[in-house]
């Protein structure tokens, strides 16, 4: 028991505990998921090392070459001559990799010029980290402490399938203010929530990592009759989507972002360099932001080979090359779409989860893919809820129609292969 500054003349007053209530339980999610683990590493469908070649075709330190199903780089970008050059030239230019210092004190004129070029292409505020996790972690605390919100600390909502790098900061919120889980794109919850208090803010994905995506337009109705604040991490989302690359949020807020949204975005996913940025809607957010977000006022910078290849990026986005990549993206999508049958078939995302039941399953699965020369993502709790685990694969511009036709090929013979074991274990 603690106790609290008051006291009388028969000593001090005992305060009964608060009761806490638990966003996070480690030891259950390793006790269910540290077999499941072990048995993938022992695998080889887990920790594993290899040397990038051309297209999404890798090199594995066993000497084999795969294709890669499995890097987040939708456009190919990664291994742009342009963003590989560009990173070298940043390094050299400045004889150094990084500069190890707080932002509040000393910043590289390079990344000044990389915060306002792409401020320009996404027409908002933004703010460049070194990771996308660092920003969110930055961005939340300020929300739930109600400076954004004229005041008034909101009831923080996230969406149950919402980010690990989100959900992780739920009980640094809740020691500001009061935090909510609801159900996946639950906007009914949603509106209850904002019909019973003052102020709520909404925390989820606009492109979810597993597949799917957040209904934007919906969500937008509710912040014009609510007052919504909207945090949004489209990191799956940012160069996909838009005549600028500005990704699948940003493209559905035609106008400035305001002061009710904030959109966060990977800059080493589709944009295909490295770090995280915000996009902010005013200059009073820019200033809160570059003062009291824990990783801007205490952390390094993105280091200048990574601002050098976003820059190089960014001059991409710039131009009908873009566009180019985009369709060619979709092509390969559709092409996947019409040969092997997903929930998200037909969702114009690159994400694709082959659902196949257990984590040993899972694991077989991406095993017997690997045999097959096609390294894909065994996920399973906690990436996904149990017995819900799958095959999660990553679609390319990289990737040629071959490489795609045939992953598609192994997928239906696994999945025929699979149901035939059911049936004979039922039998």
């Amino acid at each position: 028991m603690a106790f609290n500054k008051s006291s009388t003349s028969d000593g001090p007053k005992l305060e009964k505990p608060k009761k806490k209530t638990s966003f996070r339980n480690t030891k259950f999610v390793i006790e269910k998921s540290l077999p499941a683990f072990d048995a993938a590493y022992d695998a080889g469908v887990m920790g594993v090392h290899g040397l990038s070649l051309d297209g999404r075709r890798v090199r594995l330190s066993d000497g084999r070459c795969v294709t890669d199903f499995v890097r987040c780089s939708y456009l190919g970008l990664d291994n742009h001559p342009k963003l590989i050059e560009g990173a070298v030239s940043a390094v050299t230019r400045y004889g150094s990799l990084h500069w190890s210092c707080a932002r509040t004190r000393l910043n590289s004129n390079l990344l000044r010029e990389l915060e306002e070029r792409l401020a320009i292409l996404f027409s908002a505020r933004v703010i460049a980290y070194s990771t996308v996790m660092v920003a969110n972690m930055g961005a939340l605390p300020l929300i739930a402490s109600g400076y954004l919100t004229e005041g008034v600390k909101p009831v923080m909502v996230f969406d149950r399938l919402c980010h690990v790098t989100l959900a992780y900061h739920k009980p640094a919120m809740a020691d500001e203010t009061k935090v909510l889980t609801i159900d996946h794109n639950d906007i009914d919850a949603l509106e209850q929530i904002c019909q019973t208090h003052k102020r709520v803010a909404y925390v989820a994905d606009g492109v979810y990592s597993m597949g799917g995506h957040a209904p934007v337009a919906k969500i937008q109705e509710l912040q014009n009759r609510y007052g919504l604040f909207l945090y949004i991490d489209d990191a799956h989302g940012i160069s996909i989507f838009g005549e600028k690359g500005e990704g699948y949020a940003r493209s559905q807020f035609p106008n400035e972002l305001g002061g009710l949204t904030i959109i966060a975005a990977s800059l080493g996913k589709g944009f295909g360099a490295s770090g995280g940025i915000l996009m902010l809607g005013t200059k009073r957010q820019e200033d809160l932001f570059r003062r009291y977000s824990l990783a801007y006022a205490f952390s390094a910078a993105p280091n200048l080979a990574a601002v050098g290849a976003a820059l190089a990026s960014a001059q991409v986005h710039e131009t009908a090359e873009l566009a180019k990549l985009q369709k060619e993206l979709f092509d390969r999508i559709r092409f996947f779409d019409q040969r092997v049958d997903t929930v998200q078939r037909g969702d114009p995302l690159p994400i694709r989860l082959f659902p196949v039941g257990n984590s040993s399953k899972a694991i077989y699965a991406a095993q017997q893919l690997l045999e097959s020369k096609l390294y894909t993502s065994a996920v399973f709790f906690p990436t996904v809820a149990q017995n819900e685990a799958g095959i999660r694969i990553c679609l390319s511009t990289a990737h040629s129609l071959g490489e795609i036709d045939e992953l598609c090929e192994e997928l239906n013979n696994l999945d025929n292969e699979m149901i035939s074991a059911s049936q004979l274990k039922t039998a």
